[in-house]
């Protein structure tokens, strides 16, 4: 018996979503909504290979979900909102709480909304889209499918800081880890493509404006470059990543700014933009860097370098490498990313052939490397559609 399930990803003023019939996993629609609460909010979406693009104001989340849903109808993918069975939502920050997806109730919004403290820029418009949903497609069961559920096999010496105990114990600090449907995917479809014993030891590289690397062996995470928050890890298009926490009160207290003030920096102005002064999209800072752009040239030059140092960490971790994996936006798009963070990896064994990563070919390893480099496009709706899947089998 086939379902249709809707997968959503919500942003801080976007909506992703595919529409499926499951379990065959076949996509009916994918779309997403940009700019919403803007005038300029726009709307694209594909049907059977046709793309369509509407541009109309969507004042809030509850009219860009009822755009998607009318226009769903309106092209008869659906015939009535009652055949789509479960809505499964992507939620950044499932703290103590959450291991495994579940079943969306009020306790469940409740801790979402709790969590929002750790996780400011995703939680609280990953609610929204939720109760957007309860209302719009009151027959649906809705998911809560948590980017740091695939993480929680990490072992204490990997996830704990050396902080007093009680704000563990009491509090909850600890790394958590984030982009779980990204990284368990990579980690799924590399064993499928190249099977378990080339995926045994497994480095998942997650490069998009948010970005996290993941060891992974044996198909479960055992390390992961975000913490607490996903602020955490490598260099990102607008977030710092790791720093010296005597960073945060030296600049309270030399630019009189506020802990809120210090965190829309951390998140908003740092990075490769804040490194740059240009911007935070990679094609850019190439293009700069050829025309002489110091700048541009040490943001790549960094972000570059600490993808590496995490690589050669987690490589530790996994006691050897046998496949490295690029995916998300930069890592599948971008040539000279992967170029630069693995042209002093050849002590690991890594050597990549030059044509294949200019083509963004699935293996760009040289023939003779000893590890196996992949890019692989990620796909973190059909994870999230297979948990709703699995879950309704069980209620």
């Amino acid at each position: 018996m086939s379902e249709k399930i809707l997968a959503i990803n919500s942003g801080s003023s976007s909506l992703k979503f595919k529409l499926y019939i499951m379990p065959a996993e076949t996509v009916l629609v994918s779309g997403q909504i940009e700019r919403i609460g803007q005038p300029s909010s726009e709307f694209s979406y594909t049907i059977a290979g046709k793309k369509s693009k509407l541009a109309q104001p969507m004042k809030d989340y509850e009219t860009a979900i009822q755009t998607v849903i009318e226009t769903l109808l309106a092209s008869h993918v659906i015939e009535s909102k009652h055949e789509i069975i479960g809505v499964g939502h992507r939620i950044s920050h499932g703290g103590r709480y959450y291991t495994k997806p579940v079943i969306v109730d009020e306790d469940v919004k409740a801790k979402i909304d709790e969590l929002a403290v750790l996780s400011p820029l995703h939680n609280p418009v990953n609610l929204l889209g939720i109760k957007a949903f309860e209302k719009l497609l009151p027959d649906a069961t809705e998911v809560a499918v948590f980017d740091t559920s695939f993480h929680h096999t990490i072992p204490a010496k990997a996830y704990m800081y050396a902080l007093p105990y009680s704000y563990y114990k009491d509090h909850g600090i600890r790394r958590y880890g984030f982009h779980g449907p990204s990284h368990e995917y990579i980690a799924e479809k590399a064993a499928e493509l190249f099977g378990k014993q080339q995926t045994h030891r497994l480095i998942s590289c997650h490069l998009g404006n948010g970005g996290s690397l993941t060891a992974i062996l044996d198909g479960h995470s055992v390390n992961s470059s975000m913490g607490f928050t996903p602020l955490a890890g490598i260099v990102m298009g607008t977030r710092s990543g790791d720093i010296d926490p005597e960073i945060i009160p030296f600049i309270e207290e030399e630019f009189q700014m506020d802990s809120h003030a210090v965190r829309e920096m951390l998140n908003h102005d740092s990075g490769l933009q804040g490194l740059s002064g240009i911007s935070n999209d990679i094609r850019d800072l190439d293009e700069a860097a050829k025309q002489g752009n110091q700048r541009a040239q040490l943001a790549l030059d960094v972000y570059a370098h600490q993808i590496q140092q995490y690589i050669g960490a987690y490589t530790t971790d996994l006691e050897g490498l046998d496949t490295l994996v690029f995916t998300a936006g930069i890592g599948e798009h971008s040539a000279l990313v992967r170029q630069m963070v693995c042209e002093r990896l050849g002590y690991l064994g890594i050597k990549l052939d030059p044509e294949k990563n200019a083509a963004n070919a699935l293996s760009i390893e040289a023939a003779d490397s000893r590890v196996k480099v992949a890019v692989i496009p990620t796909d973190e709706e059909i994870v999230i559609a297979r948990d709703v899947m699995a879950l309704l089998k069980e209620a």
